[in-house]
């Protein structure tokens, strides 16, 4: 088969200098439906709409579509779901309850004149030409061509098969179930003859007999499968099989469980729900092996059972010394796909995975971290060390698939793992265009949450994206667009690369209303590069989109604040939504009392802010604030006029705010005095005078000579000060302010904000800002501020040092010539 791709390009989005946009899309969506089929994502993803087909497919001649049973497992037993929920309704609603009186009373007796039988349910099909003559005539050599490289897309964008590690080992085939290893087929009519039997002796075959009709009926062809499903005497014979559960042996109660994968029954089938039932009553009473095998199979149905798997984990944890290598890797693989980690096996996963790792193929190591990953289980650094050492020596020979599970466990432990991120480099872009897009998208997301930044690898995925956009889910979509965002990346084809997300973006719309993060990711992805797509800003920022961020197990409401603000400043002309503000006066006040609890206290906030007061002649002078607060860090404002003094703009009463303590005052006649007649008897005139007098007019006279902090500094070393603020240390080096600054009295004045930076402002081992904060000195400089950075590779070597140093360095900073060249 190949494939047609309904494509539609759409204008390309222009910087957001005047406000625009890619496309007119509505918020509702597109419209008609069978368009939005048509668009939609033709790759298996997990979504809503799982069975919503997307492509159309024709049969040219001479072409054979390779069946991949592993690939395309779950698309399938969806659509079989949905056929035999809507064919077999009774047995869905009756099947409910494992009491077996109960299930006895509300499934009836199908007489077997009244039903076709088997070979009229399941007619052999007729074999028939892949395309009539005519059809195929009509496509031109270069169409089927183009369809043929289209299908090969598909092909290699399906979900790669996480049981991969499996086939490494024969041991594993006593601990899984191969849904696609081949069987001997039955015969139709034999087929037919099974279920006449169920039919007249109603229940009365023995257990043994019963479990060998699942065995035999689940090897008729998988075609069948579906209409065997939904066939009532199929559905006589799992009631049987629900009545006789105690009287099986576990070996036969397995083959049902095996026979159910191979039919592929809907996970929320009654049958299944007996079976979970009676394994956890069975667990302590089966074998290690058969336990694995069973929650393999439970896991082939994509059934949840957390139940049996609290359990298996209780009997792993008792019988620890029996795990071999392939045990182990196998209930890790259980533990990732049950999505839970159980806290008492931790310390011995550890150790466990210490004793094998020399010994686990590079296959077994991606299963390994792929299970730690999907679990949420913590691990050491030290281990995870050890796990990025092995792969960076062997990385040529892991595959794509493993070495994308260990990027994402690396993610998940924040391990900064030099010599594999740089291999890494090297093998990783040759491999990108071979790779599904979900790989490229954890390749991107581990390199944008590491802040480590590789040109090579992020231009490779640019470059392959555009002509494989539509495969990506909302999730895909909107991470490509937040790792290029966080490392503050324009690649190569930036206009094709952004036009082609954003109109993904477009074309899932329907799924934000499920997963609003995903909308806020790729959004504040493309604010970080100056990108804001008006509609998708405008449906993000309406009143139903911002309730339903509060149904979010993620807090979202701060990467809303972060959007609007940013549209605020940056697009004056947006007539869109906007956040209530109400709720953005909520978020503000969240944030700021954030930043009084953990920002505004770090050390090297704290030292330069005293430090600042000190040398310009007070708190008034500055002000230790997030002047932004919609990019959560905070500034230190310094207010100049032209002619280079500090202006006092903070006149908030720091100790208005502190409470009263009490400190033991002895009550004296003089202090009577003053209560009695508001001053000191022993303070004179001039002395009252001068503390009446208001502090404002004090300010102008510290604004022409600002202090510089304590006269001694330190022992043996002094700061002498004079009208012209000359910072003098005692070794004759004098900082004196630029006569430039105290010439031009010009009215208009310059406002600072300074950044005392840290390492996550910037990416890994480089001085090359993150996103957000590239968006901040962006937007501080829109507001006129002049930002001045105190990098935090010349500020925390400096905090260290002596007292005289560090107000040197600070003085050339605010003091700069260049500062006062931008006011105006």
């Amino acid at each position: 088969m190949a494939t047609v791709l309904i494509y539609r390009r759409f204008p390309r989005l222009s910087r957001v200098t005047p406000f625009s946009t890619t496309a007119k899309y509505k918020a509702e969506g597109r419209s008609s439906k069978s368009e939005q089929k048509k668009e939609e994502n033709p790759e298996t993803a997990n979504t809503r709409t799982k069975s919503v087909a997307t492509i159309q497919l024709l049969n040219p001649l001479d072409y054979k579509v390779l069946y991949n049973p592993s690939a395309y497992a779950k698309s399938r037993g969806a659509s079989q779901q949905h056929a035999a929920r809507s064919s077999g309704q009774a047995l869905g609603d009756t099947f409910t309850s494992p009491g077996m009186a109960q299930l006895q009373h509300t499934f009836s007796t199908t007489s077997p004149q009244a039903l076709p039988p088997l070979r009229n349910a399941l007619p052999k099909p007729e074999s028939k030409p892949l395309l009539e003559p005519t059809t195929s005539a009509s496509l031109s050599g270069a169409q089927a061509k183009e369809e043929v490289e289209k299908e090969k897309r598909e092909m290699h964008d399906s979900k790669e098969d996480p049981r991969m590690f499996q086939k490494g080992r024969p041991e594993y085939r006593s601990l899984s179930y191969d849904k696609s290893e081949p069987v001997e087929t039955l015969p139709l009519e034999e087929g037919d003859s099974i279920l006449r039997s169920v039919a007249i002796c109603k229940g009365s075959q023995s257990p043994a007999t019963i479990a060998d009709y699942f065995r035999k009926l689940s090897r008729l062809p998988v075609e069948q499968h579906m209409a065997l499903v939904s066939e009532p005497r199929f559905n006589t014979l799992c009631r049987c099989a629900v009545r006789n559960l105690g009287s099986f042996s576990t070996s036969d109660l397995i083959d049902i469980l095996k026979a159910c994968v191979r039919l592929v029954l809907p996970p929320t089938h009654p049958l299944l729900n007996a079976c979970e039932n009676e394994f956890c009553r069975r667990v302590w009473d089966m074998n290690l092996d058969q336990l694995l095998l069973v929650a393999d199979c439970w896991r082939c149905l994509e059934r949840s059972v957390p139940s049996y798997l609290s359990i298996l984990f209780s009997y792993a944890n008792m019988n620890w010394k029996d795990f071999t290598l392939a045990r182990f890797v196998q209930l890790l693989y259980i533990i990732g796909e049950g999505r839970r980690s159980p806290t008492d096996l931790t310390q011995k996963i550890e150790s466990m995975i210490l004793k094998y790792l020399d010994s686990f193929t590079l296959e077994e190591v991606g299963a390994v971290c792929l299970g730690l990953f999907k679990s949420l289980s913590g691990i050491s650094d030290h281990v995870m060390r050890k796990i990025a050492d092995r792969v960076s020596l062997q990385m040529e020979d892991m595959s794509t698939y493993a070495l994308v599970n260990v990027l994402k466990v690396l993610r998940y432990t924040r391990m900064d793992h030099l010599p594999l991120l740089k291999e890494l480099g090297k093998v990783i872009p040759a491999r990108i265009p071979a790779t599904n897009i979900q790989g490229i998208m954890h390749i991107a997301l581990t390199y944008s949450s590491l802040h480590y930044f590789d040109e090579g690898i992020m231009a490779a995925v640019a470059m392959s994206l555009p002509s494989r956009v539509t495969y990506c889910r909302s999730k895909d979509a909107a991470k490509f667009l937040w790792s290029f965002g966080c490392l503050d990346y324009e690649p190569p084809n930036e206009e094709e690369f952004y036009s082609s997300l954003i109109e993904q973006m477009h074309r899932k719309l329907h799924e934000f209303g499920k997963f609003p993060e995903h909308l806020l990711t790729g959004l504040l992805g493309l604010a970080f590069v100056k990108r804001f797509p008006e509609e998708l800003i405008d449906y993000a920022l309406r009143d139903e989109f911002v309730r339903k961020t509060k149904n979010s197990k993620y807090e979202l409401r701060k990467d809303l604040f972060t959007l609007s603000k940013s549209v605020e400043i940056e697009c004056p002309s947006y007539k869109g939504n906007r956040l209530p503000p109400l709720l953005s006066q909520e978020i503000t006040e969240m944030v700021l009392n954030f930043a009084e609890q953990e920002i505004y206290v770090r050390d090297e906030i704290v030292e330069a802010k005293s430090l600042l007061e000190s040398m310009l002649g007070g708190p008034e002078y500055v002000k230790n604030h997030m002047i932004l607060p919609h990019t959560r860090s905070s500034d230190l404002e310094v207010h100049l006029a032209v002619d280079g003094h500090p202006i006092p703009f903070n006149f908030k009463d720091p100790v208005a705010d502190r409470k009263l303590k009490d400190i033991g005052v002895s009550l004296t006649d003089d202090l009577l005095t003053q209560l009695v007649k508001g001053r000191s008897s022993s303070h004179s005139p001039v002395e009252v005078e001068n503390e009446a007098r208001p502090r404002s007019q004090e300010w102008g006279d510290e604004a022409r000579t600002p202090h510089v902090g304590d006269r001694a500094v330190l022992s043996g070393r002094t700061l002498i000060t004079d009208a012209r603020l000359q910072v003098e240390p005692e070794s004759g080096h004098c900082l004196e302010t630029p006569l430039s600054l105290t010439l031009n009295h010009h009215p208009r004045g310059v406002k600072l904000a300074l950044q005392v930076s840290n390492r996550n402002h910037y990416c890994y081992s480089s001085k090359r800002l993150l996103g957000l904060h590239r968006l901040k000195r962006r937007q501080l400089q829109q507001l006129g501020y002049v930002v001045v950075e105190l990098p935090f590779w010349e500020w925390f070597p400096l905090l260290k040092r002596t007292r005289l140093e560090k107000l040197s360095y600070l003085h050339y900073k605010v003091f700069d010539p260049a500062l006062l060249s931008r006011a105006g």
